[in-house]
This record gives C-alpha cells, structure tokens and sequence, in this order.
C-alpha cells in the first residue's frame, strides 16, 4: 500500500524534521533509488523534487519509490531467512 500526498510547492516537511536529511531548502536528500538516509525510508515527489514540483513527474517518483521500497523490504526478508537457517 502507498499514500501519494501533495504537499506543494513549499516541502511541508515538519513531519520528517530532524528524521531524514534534508537539504537548506527542506527537501528530502534521496539517492537515485529515493531512499533517504533512513535506511528503509523512501521519498518521492514534493517533497525531495526542487526541481519540477509537479504531479506528473511525483507519480512517476512514486512508483520508483515503491518498487524500491518492494526490493528492499525482499532483501531483508531473505537476509533473515538466511540467518535463521539452521547450519
């Protein structure tokens, strides 16, 4: 499940202050996957894009966001089936 929120063209951020690094202008710092500093922790859209803040290019975002989020949630799971295999 995802939740797509439109926060504007000012990041309305107060929710993830002091959580996630953000640049001076209060945008989420994302990589190229848009995980945040928060390992597990995803951005997209308003909120990390300074650059086109539009709606079109926020679902595109999300939808990386989420299918990256999907990968990594997979890779932990197979990491602590992994560790509690029996040797």
């Amino acid at each position: 499940m995802a939740c797509f929120v439109f926060v504007g063209h000012n990041p309305n951020n107060s929710l993830f202050q002091g959580q996630i690094e953000m640049d001076e202008k209060g945008y989420a710092i994302t990589d190229r996957l848009m995980q945040t500093s928060v390992p597990g922790v995803f951005a997209a859209g308003e909120i990390q894009d300074s650059t086109y803040r539009q709606v079109a290019s926020s679902v595109g975002q999300g939808c990386s966001a989420g299918m990256s989020a999907i990968r990594w949630l997979e890779q932990k799971e197979a990491e602590a089936a992994t560790a509690s295999a029996p040797a």
